[in-house]
């Protein structure tokens, strides 16, 4: 039979939607479904400040009758209004192993994309590139941390089918707290001698004000990295509200320079560990369950999602051993916790200064997240 290829409407049509990752990865051991209420969140206008600045569109696919594959397509008038190239996007591409039903949301994900004026497609971004990002390709045998894509091992030859091309790969790096390189030691003292140079962790009786500072930082030091895109107020907004429930302060880092915030360092807990056998729900019990493992038992896993040196100081040469002063930090606290292993990324893979400093500070690359292209033609 032949593909149908049904339209959801953002926000009140999601239930098949959010069906497909479970039947595509359910068989999977190492997928962990994300939370139901996130996603939902992220899907719905009302609720994520992203449908603010773009136009998205949900497809499902269908065969036989069967659900067998989703995707998005999005146009982010805020990527375009500061690179001005002509570039859709699509997310949330989860199929069966069949080509002709990547080929079938992808040609839907084209003309909803066309439609709008877009000259090339990229992805996936699920749905902006400060959320989830790439599809993973290699690493397949760790589970994913929160807010890091989990692909099948045949997804991205479903893409390549449908005619997407590798336009840039991201790296996951993979660093143990207990692990301390005698170059992170050396940067770590030379930063104490210091005497302008200050660390502290964020202040949780001024969350809001804090958080905001953190991203003000990040995204200074990252403004010019690859279809890097600023947070508009309000995205900064529903940052901050996801975000401060989740803080450990001792993994919220900032070090400032003579009284300014310099750089940052933010890695929160692994809340996929926590929420492993949720299956994405948590009622009627899963919140009680999540709560419990987060912030009593705690979990052994972190992430490092924000590292950063604003540009005048990353432009100073002697400041240029802040980042590996702050990984010490953050690993030598996190073992203090009780954390085993975190995860520091993603990270570009043309960033070689940046690749070649978490490797001199023990960070291994275990995972691979790829970002494909294609031209559209008429």
């Amino acid at each position: 039979m032949a593909i149908e290829i049904r339209q959801h409407v953002p926000g009140k049509d999601l239930h098949d939607f959010m069906r497909v990752p479970h039947l595509v990865l359910s068989s999977d051991p190492n997928w962990i479904a994300p939370l139901d209420l996130l996603i939902e969140e992220q899907l719905t206008p009302a609720k994520n400040p992203f449908f603010q600045h773009a136009e998205v569109a949900l497809f499902t696919a269908w065969k036989d009758g069967a659900l067998v594959g989703r995707i998005s397509a999005q146009v982010d008038r805020e990527h375009l209004k500061k690179h001005g190239d002509e570039t859709g996007f699509f997310g949330f591409f989860d199929t069966i192993d069949d080509p002709e039903v990547g080929r079938a949301l992808v040609s839907a994900a084209e003309k909803f994309l066309r439609e709008h004026g877009m000259k090339r497609m990229r992805g996936p971004l699920s749905l902006s590139i400060n959320e989830e990002t790439g599809m993973l390709v290699e690493g397949f045998e760790y589970p994913p941390m929160m807010m890091c894509p989990h692909h099948t091992r045949y997804q991205n030859k479903i893409a390549e089918a449908a005619g997407l091309e590798k336009a840039m790969d991201l790296f996951g790096w993979r660093y143990t707290v207990s692990e301390l390189s005698p170059r992170i030691v050396r940067a770590h003292d030379a930063v104490r001698a210091m005497p302008e140079v200050r660390i502290r962790t964020l202040n949780k009786k001024r969350v809001d004000e804090e958080l905001r500072l953190v991203l003000d930082v990040w995204d200074d030091a990252w403004k010019d990295n690859w279809s890097h895109v600023s947070m508009t107020p309000s995205e900064v907004a529903g940052f901050v509200s996801t975000m401060k429930w989740v803080i450990q302060e001792d993994l919220a880092l900032i070090m400032e320079v003579d009284g300014e915030p310099a750089a940052i360092c933010f890695a929160i807990p692994n809340i996929n560990e926590a929420a492993r056998d949720l299956r994405g729900k948590l009622l009627p019990f899963g919140a009680f369950k999540l709560i419990w493992r987060l912030f009593v038992k705690n979990p052994k896993t972190a992430r490092l999602i924000l590292l950063g040196v604003k540009e005048k100081f990353r432009k100073q040469r002697k400041y240029g051993v802040l980042p590996m002063a702050l990984v010490y930090e953050v690993k030598t606290r996190g073992e203090r916790i009780g954390y085993e292993w975190g995860e520091l990324g993603w990270t570009l893979e043309t960033n070689t200064p940046v690749n070649v400093m978490i490797k001199a500070v023990g960070g291994k690359a275990y995972k691979t997240y790829r970002v494909f292209e294609k031209a559209l033609t008429a």
